[in-house]
């Protein structure tokens, strides 16, 4: 008996052998090819340059109908689709136009489908189904199997309740420990050539993907399951107390999210990546009203005026002095944040705040208001408070403390969106996860958070130069972030300390300036206070007149933790931002991006930047197309430039 089960398991296995059919995709330059292996398992195998890199690794999901997709596939018919066009982004975050040029191939399966898009710059692939009735996600198997034992930054978490502002550190994947998790986007550096960061696009009604440590070079998603009850606390914020065994309760006829590899040959191309923009959908209705711009920020700097004529704090007179400050330097907005209203009514000022009042000042100055708010209490009066702040003539929100990626908390990040845009308002995330195609989308949703920014200074001294200099490559990859810089107190990291109401930063002043360029944000924070801006005549020259959206984008020298040079143009004016990790750098660099003969306008590290980080020597030359000009950058320092 037992012998015949082995013939008949034999004969099974062999089957599904000879059933198992492959499929391949590849990018238009033939560098990228994908190949699908369908059988008992779906897997796909990456190769770039003819070197694998992603062994088979299997793709499915289960849900309550009985439904095991990508398991047994029985493909119907392939379909292959060509796409060559320009996309026109309707907020520019790197460029005035983007090249939407990819090869396409679907599996068609009488219930569902699986899409596998390649571009030149990376790949994703996508489950979408054809069910009659709503179903319950059960479990989803997203898995990279990687080729090798590569080194990844590992942005480690230690919970699913998250505002996901990690550190990362490099760490071969055969040294991470099994069960260890990380949130997205991930890097991963698979040999001197290529690098791989791993992300997701058009998360939508669904649960944000982690990477869970398996196997010695495996990573698999991990998932939050679905809420069925939560509890407020007294913070305002609302955490989960009972999920479900299951993920997500959707419709039967649907998209899932794209599961995006965006892969680049060199660390200047990784920061050109525009990947999860083209995955996402096309936004509908008209945005022509969104106005990207500049915000002072009051919470960083713990409103911390002097030289006037009140009481400094969340007053009238305060946010008076911050509007006429933006005013003077033609600043777009100001943010109001915690502490302007009620704990849990969004729509009462305090009594310290008189909003018909300053709202009116603000438009006289042509100054746009911002409001924080906490998600809880907003969600609770959200329809009253949208109405509330139309009358108040209120540009936008700052909506934070979510914490979380579940499919209850996605799909309040959609309501929001949705609402926000029936009231012309714009959206900034605050505790919130990485952006996944919301500025194509969402356009007026032009920044979040989702990244450990100047504000952990604050509290920490672990947001170092290194620090920053890895966020280029890894977070920002995925979409905009409000990092929120600007410090014009500045110190080296031997000289720093942590001081909550007088905050201040580790690396120098043009560290900070350069990130206005590098740092790419639409809605972009001045966070030091006012009065200290007033006392820095010199960089404010610059900070008022950086944009914050651009018609074109070129990294001219590019290193992961070490050194950044980007030139970015608006109009025909180009600007140049340059920061240094733990040790500085100097660089030649050709002007070949430029005509005619121009200007250029300079802040650099001063002479004595290595006794005070806060020196800055502003210069000013005659350059013209292919000259050559030195960019030194000291220890944790920085380069700003105007080239008119």
């Amino acid at each position: 008996m037992m012998k015949t089960n082995v013939i008949w398991v034999i004969f099974f296995l062999s089957a599904l052998t000879l059933n198992a059919k492959s499929y391949k995709v590849m990018s238009p330059d033939g560098t990228i090819i994908v190949d699908v292996n369908v059988g008992a398992n779906t897997t796909y195998t990456v190769s770039v340059d003819g070197k694998t890199i992603l062994k088979p690794s299997p793709l499915s999901m289960t849900f309550d109908n009985g439904m095991e997709i990508g398991n047994n596939m029985q493909v119907t018919k392939v379909d292959h689709f060509s796409a060559n066009g320009i996309l026109k982004p309707i907020i520019r975050q790197k460029s005035e136009t983007i090249a939407d040029h990819y090869n396409e191939m679907t599996l068609k399966t009488a219930a569902y489908n699986i899409h596998f898009r390649v571009y030149d710059d990376g790949l994703a692939y996508r489950f979408s189904t054809n069910f009659s009735k709503p179903v319950k996600v059960i479990s989803e198997n997203v898995t990279y199997n990687f080729a090798d034992d590569y080194t990844a930054l590992f942005p480690e978490e230690r919970s699913m309740i998250s505002a996901q502002q990690p550190q990362f550190y490099p760490i071969k994947l055969s040294e991470i420990i099994t069960d260890k998790f990380c949130s997205t986007p991930v890097l991963i550096k698979t040999d001197s050539l290529a690098r791989v960061l791993i992300t997701e696009s058009d998360l939508e009604s669904y649960p944000g993907m982690f990477l869970q440590k398996q196997s010695e070079h495996e990573l698999q998603g991990k998932f939050a399951a679905y809420v069925l009850e939560e509890k407020p606390t007294e913070g305002r914020v609302c955490y989960p107390t009972k999920r479900a065994a299951y993920l997500a309760k959707t419709e039967g006829k649907r998209n899932y999210p794209w599961r995006a590899m965006v892969i680049a040959k060199n660390d200047k191309d990784l920061m050109l990546s525009q990947l999860v923009y083209k995955l996402a959908p096309e936004s509908t209705g008209d945005y022509s009203w969104v106005k990207p711009g500049k915000i002072v920020w009051d919470w960083w700097n713990s409103n911390n005026l002097y030289d006037v004529d009140f009481k400094a704090g969340i007053n009238t007179d305060t946010y008076k002095y911050y509007i006429d400050f933006a005013s003077r330097y033609g600043i777009e907005y100001i943010v109001i944040d915690d502490g302007w209203s009620e704990d849990w009514d969004v729509t009462k000022p305090i009594a310290q705040m008189d909003m018909e009042e300053l709202t009116a000042y603000a438009e006289k100055k042509n100054v746009g208001i911002i409001l924080w708010v906490s998600w809880v209490p907003f969600e609770q009066k959200m329809k009253e408070a949208f109405e509330q702040y139309k009358k108040w003539n209120i540009k936008g929100l700052k909506i934070d403390f979510m914490n979380r990626d579940d499919q209850r908390m996605v799909d309040f990040y959609y309501t929001v969106a949705k609402e926000a845009a029936q009231y012309k308002m714009l959206i900034d995330f605050h505790g919130a996860y990485k952006p996944t195609g919301w500025s194509r989308t969402f356009p007026h949703v032009l920044t979040s958070e989702g990244v450990a920014g100047l504000e952990n200074h604050k509290w920490a001294e672990f947001v170092t130069p290194t620090h920053n200099l890895i966020l280029p490559f890894s977070r920002m990859v995925a979409g905009p972030m409000d990092y929120t810089p600007g410090a014009m107190q500045n110190f080296h990291a031997k000289d720093f300390k942590i001081w909550f109401d007088l905050p201040a930063s580790i690396g120098t002043r043009c560290h900070q300036l350069g990130m206005y360029v590098v740092y790419e944000s639409p809605l972009q924070m001045l966070a030091d206070s006012p009065s200290n801006y007033y006392r820095e005549p010199v960089s404010m020259e610059f900070l008022s007149a950086v944009p914050v959206v651009w018609d074109e984008s070129r990294v001219l020298e590019a290193y992961v933790g070490k050194q950044v040079i980007v030139a970015r143009r608006k109009g025909d004016t180009w600007y140049i931002g340059g920061m240094a990790g733990e040790k500085g750098a100097s660089f030649d660099i050709t002007l070949d991006f430029i005509t005619g003969e121009r200007t250029l306008t300079s802040w650099e590290d001063g002479i004595n930047v290595d006794r005070q980080a806060r020196d800055v020597t502003k210069n000013t030359k005659t350059v013209k197309k292919n000259d050559k000009i030195t960019i030194k950058m000291y220890d944790g320092g920085g380069y700003a430039a105007i080239i008119k």
